[in-house]
């Protein structure tokens, strides 16, 4: 199984991006995890040529079963992640595939209000958008000095997001701390 990471910030080292990354290490055994992170190129929306990055991240998408997005750290979209969804949309990109959404912010309120907005975009192109909500305050320390998920409880939602992504018969966890 192939799992496409997108973070939604253009910030490298911002929670969100260090979240995915997190998340990569809690794939169970057999799934193979990239994280693409082409989100500054994309270009508007317009008809008539698909421009190179926009026809790189629907080639990815396409050859993935699923995909795992970290929404922003903040109420509002990020422009260039409007347009990769703008793109997709029109090439039916995301038509049928499974996505999954793990919001990070220091109120609730704004994550669950990007993810709501990302909700309609991803809906809207045809993805199955996969799970529960999952907000998560970056007031609190959740990483360890490699970078993993230290908190067992934080660990445990993030694995039941990604377990709606994965078939069962590869459910077992890759980390193990």
């Amino acid at each position: 199984m192939k799992i496409l990471g997108i973070a939604a910030s253009l910030h490298a080292g911002s929670f969100i991006n260090r979240m995915l990354d997190a998340a990569g290490g809690e794939m169970p055994v057999g799934v193979d995890f990239a994280v693409w992170s082409g989100l500054g190129e994309i270009p508007p929306y317009t008809r008539g040529p698909v421009p190179a990055s926009a026809r790189q991240l629907i080639r990815l998408v396409a050859a993935s079963d699923a995909v795992l997005l970290t929404a922003p750290e903040h109420s509002l979209l990020p422009v260039e992640l409007t347009y990769a969804l703008e793109w997709m949309s029109a090439r039916n990109g995301l038509s049928g595939k499974h996505v999954a959404v793990i919001s990070a912010s220091a109120r609730a309120c704004g994550a669950m209000w990007a993810q709501a907005e990302l909700y309609k975009h991803l809906q809207a192109a045809g993805a199955v958008v996969m799970g529960d909500e999952l907000v998560i305050s970056p007031a609190c320390p959740h990483f360890d000095e490699d970078g993993h998920l230290a908190d067992p409880a934080l660990r445990a939602q993030v694995r039941a997001v990604i377990g709606r992504l994965c078939p069962a018969e590869v459910m077992e966890p890759a980390l193990s701390l």
